[in-house]
């Protein structure tokens, strides 16, 4: 089917290809590329929030897929294990490393010069923010972590909407009543080790370029925790009006800010 003939609906239009990363059935990305065939299209690796329950999946997120499409990225829209799927710790995390390794090569064989490698950004919304952060510090992590490697894939960076950057404190604030502790397997106390390998805040600064956007209306994640991971990390932190939501909606006066913010993550400048 051709790009600009693709079918719309109210979740948004149909990927142009899903492609396993794999054996699982969660362990797929659904493929969207721009609307007009383009040649090195910028490749936006998506990840779904939903505090990382499996009653939350990437079909939420597939109207940001075709709104990015529209102006010229291609997306990789990651599905992964979670909670009550065979996700949690450390399946979760296993499956987003293994994603953020294998798509750029499978895209390039199965669509060659379709990307380009060099402007790969990975990007996420609330707990999918979390997973995008954490992809970008795999080497961050302590040695025997689970998904910790020493030479993970070189991005451009990181967009991070509205996300869970700080696990430990999701925790104490009961967030998605009690998702942390469901996704780690304890609070802070109880497995100590599982937060310093899982969680954004516990870990060092990213190597890459990190943009945070967050709604000063949020209810869901409070944006005093981008605040202080800004502050604390030195990354770029863009405040933008409305709530959690209104970063994953095309029709919401907050979305130009989100397409602002990625060019900024992509080409460096804003």
């Amino acid at each position: 089917m051709p790009l600009e003939e693709r079918e719309r609906t109210a979740e948004g239009s149909k990927p142009d290809e899903t492609m396993s990363y794999g054996s699982t059935r969660d362990q797929v990305a659904d493929m969207t590329f721009p609307t007009q065939r383009a040649e090195h299209a910028p490749l936006v690796v998506l990840f779904h929030g939903g505090f990382w329950r499996a009653e939350h999946d990437r079909l939420h997120v597939r109207v940001v897929a075709d709104a990015l499409a529209d102006c010229g990225y291609a997306v990789a829209n990651v599905e992964y294990r979670r909670i009550g799927a065979g996700g949690g710790w450390p399946t979760t995390f296993t499956d987003i490393a293994q994603a953020v390794d294998a798509l750029p090569a499978m895209i390039e064989r199965e669509h060659p010069g379709r990307i380009d490698h060099d402007a790969i950004v990975y990007a996420g919304h609330s707990a999918g923010g979390q997973l995008a952060l954490w992809a970008a510090l795999r080497d961050r992590l302590p040695g025997a972590a689970p998904g910790w490697t020493a030479n993970p894939p070189r991005i451009a960076g990181v967009l991070a909407l509205a996300a869970v950057t700080d696990l430990a404190q999701a925790h104490r604030l009961g967030s998605g009543r009690g998702a942390v502790s469901e996704l780690l397997g304890g609070g802070p106390d109880e497995v100590p080790d599982r937060y310093a390998a899982a969680d954004p805040s516990a870990l060092c600064a990213a190597r890459t370029r990190v943009v945070l956007v967050h709604g000063v209306q949020d209810e869901v994640v409070p944006v005093d925790m981008s605040r202080r991971y800004h502050v604390a990390f030195g990354t770029e932190l863009i405040e933008v009006p409305g709530g959690h939501f209104d970063l994953i909606d095309p029709r919401s006066t907050a979305w130009p800010l989100v397409v602002q913010a990625l060019r900024t993550t992509v080409n460096g400048s804003s």
